[in-house]
Order: structure tokens, then sequence, then C-alpha cells
């Protein structure tokens, strides 16, 4: 197979030795590190299988699968760390992922994509689509906080112990879970179905004759996107112990560490693609990412909640954490609007990312 000559494929390697530490009860610091490296490789053999399967299917249905495998592996690790009460570190990297994707992700493909271009174009009423569900996704995250406020109580610290809030909340947190999830099908139904040409255009035909087949592209990413969960989980396992020896909080490890390693699916696909010029599924990957966080992940964590662990998982975000997802719903539906995408647009993007990692290091 061609794709195992590239040199990204070597760090492939990295992934038998995270497994071997593991196996010989290393140190975490030295598991964190080789299964941080391990994850790339299967990111990268996920962005060429929905490089194919786009081609085949349209940016639309291939954006949709990338994500849909990409946010996997956050969801795992957050069903574990459910379990294990840690409801502050799962809300943290819900946020982590939510701002990572809209900023991080769709900054770098902006500005690698952009770089030696004056500009690039995308459809810019599929983004303000997506940006319209990511700016719902926020709203709905940022509400329950509100009810809270109201009520005169504080907001959840950062230190991963969380308040004691009374059932109203938890019932709300409960009924907002449902209404994401229906917007999130809705969503699915608009975009496959009703505007199934807008979001899933016709491609140029040597791209599809040179492209994988469906099966083979669907069974790649299926195996890439188990490698990126035993990583990730692997990573998780060793993070706790390896935060104390870096001297990091696991307010911040949840809401940037975690976050970036589980999005490297999404960074890796989004930023070829915009290389290649091909914004719409960057944009798609990007913002669509950040959407199904929300949209998906988050309530599906909530429902789970009521299973898993000591007590449900109030949707309330402390104030650093509602600051980044009102910076994403302000930032993003602007620089999409025009449909179009410069290198200093990307730039502004990492610029906000880097001041809100700065923020949350000191919190």
């Amino acid at each position: 197979m061609c794709f195992l000559i590239r040199p990204v494929y070597w760090l492939g390697l990295f992934t038998a030795v995270a497994l071997a530490l593991w196996s010989a009860n290393a140190a975490p610091t030295l598991i964190f590190a080789a299964s941080a490296v391990g994850v790339v490789p299967a990111a990268a053999l996920m962005g060429e299988a929905t490089e194919h399967l786009a081609a085949r299917a349209g940016p639309g249905i291939g954006g949709l699968v990338n994500v849909t495998f990409g946010n996997a592996p956050e969801l795992i690790i957050a069903i574990f760390a459910l379990a294990d009460g840690l409801q502050e570190i799962v809300k943290a990297s819900i946020v982590g992922s939510v701002v990572g994707n809209a900023l991080l992700v769709l900054g770098a493909a902006m500005l690698a994509g952009g770089w030696k271009r004056p500009r690039q174009t995308f459809d810019r009423t599929a983004a303000q689509t997506q940006s319209g569900m990511l700016l719902v996704t926020v709203v709905a995250l940022a509400l329950p906080a509100v009810l809270q406020l109201s009520r005169h109580d504080s907001l959840p610290g950062v230190g991963g112990v969380r308040h004691v809030f009374g059932s109203t909340l938890d019932h709300v947190s409960l009924a907002v879970a449902l209404i994401l999830i229906a917007t999130y099908l809705g969503g699915l139904l608009f975009s496959l179905r009703t505007y199934r040409d807008l979001f899933n255009p016709a491609q140029p035909v040597d791209d599809v004759r040179s492209a994988w087949s469906v099966r083979r592209s669907v069974w790649t990413l299926a195996i890439a996107g188990v490698a990126v969960a035993v990583m990730s989980d692997l990573l998780v396992g060793s993070i706790e112990q390896a935060a104390r020896d870096i001297g990091l909080s696991q307010f911040f490890v949840g809401a940037f560490v975690v976050a970036v390693v589980g999005n490297a699916a999404e960074h890796y696909v989004a930023v070829v693609a915009a290389i290649k010029d091909k914004m719409d599924l960057a944009v798609n990957i990007a913002i669509g990412s950040s959407a199904q966080v929300g949209l998906f992940v988050a309530p599906v964590l909530v429902l789970l909640s009521f299973l898993l662990g000591p007590s449900p998982m109030a949707l309330v975000f402390n104030g650093y954490e509602l600051a980044a997802l009102l910076s994403v719903a302000l930032i993003v539906p602007i620089l999409l609007s025009d449909g179009e995408s410069t290198w200093f647009e990307g730039f502004q993007l990492i610029a906000l990312y880097t001041v809100l990692g700065i923020v949350f290091y000191f919190a």
C-alpha cells in the first residue's frame, strides 16, 4: 500500500512504544509522550481515508464521517472520566474541543492553505449553516450557567470539585441535552437530504476515479479510529501523574492537552485539505466537529452521567469556560460570513486560542 511509505506513518513506531511502556508499567510521563506522538500516524491515516471518501461521497459526508471518528476518542475518554467522578475535567475537555476545533484547527487550516495564496474561497451558505449550528451550541451550553447565577449561586471552580446542584438544574441540563441531540439530528437531515447538493457537490471525475472505494475508506477509518482511541486511552491513563510531574493543572490539561490530542485527526485532515485548496472540506471538518461536540458529545455525556459516576453532570461551566465559548461565538461567524479566508485570518484565530491558553494556564 503506497501510503505506508509516507514519512508521517513512520511515527507509527511510537504506537508500539506506547503499548510496550504501558505493559512494562513505565513512568507515566514516558507513556504520555509516546502515546501523544502515537496519535499522529493514526490521525494521518484517518485523514487520507477521509479525503478518498470525500471524493466519492462529497465533502459533506466525508467531513461528517471524519468528525464522527475524530470525536470518538474524546467520547471514550470522557466516559472513563465520568465513571471516576471527574465531571469538571469532562466539561473542561468539552469546552477545549469546541474552542480548539473552531479556533486552532480552523485557524491552522486558513494559515496553511492561504500562506501562498492571496485568498481561498468556500461555499458561504454552507459555512453560515455550520456557524449557525455552532452559535446555537454555544448559547445552549451557556444558558444553564445563567440560571445558576440567577439563583444567586456561584459557578463551578477550576479545581475539579463539583458543586452540589439542585435537582432542578440537573433536570434542566437533561432537557437541554435532549434538545441539543434533536438539533444535531435535524442538522444531519438538513445537510444530507434537504440540501444535499449544497453540502455534497459533485466531485471532479479524475478525483473520483483515483479515489479508494467507499468500503476501503470506511474500513480504514474504522481501523484508524480504533488506533486513535487506544492511544488516547493510554494518554489519559497517564495524564494525571504526568501533569503533576510536569506541573500543569488538571483543568488546563482537560481543556487543552486532552482536547488537542483528541482532535489530532481533525487538525491533520483540515490542514491537509486547506493546503490542497479544499476549503469547503476544511471548514466542514473544523466547524462541524465543534458543533458535533456541543450538539452530540456533550449531551450524550449528560445522559450517561445519570448512569455513571456519583451524580448527574449539570451543564454549568465556570467563568473561564464561558468566556472561551462566547469568544468562539463572536469571532467565527464573522470570519466565515464572506465565504473567503486568508492566512492572516487564520493567524488571528490561532492568536486568540493562544491567549485563551495563557489565561487557562494561570486560572
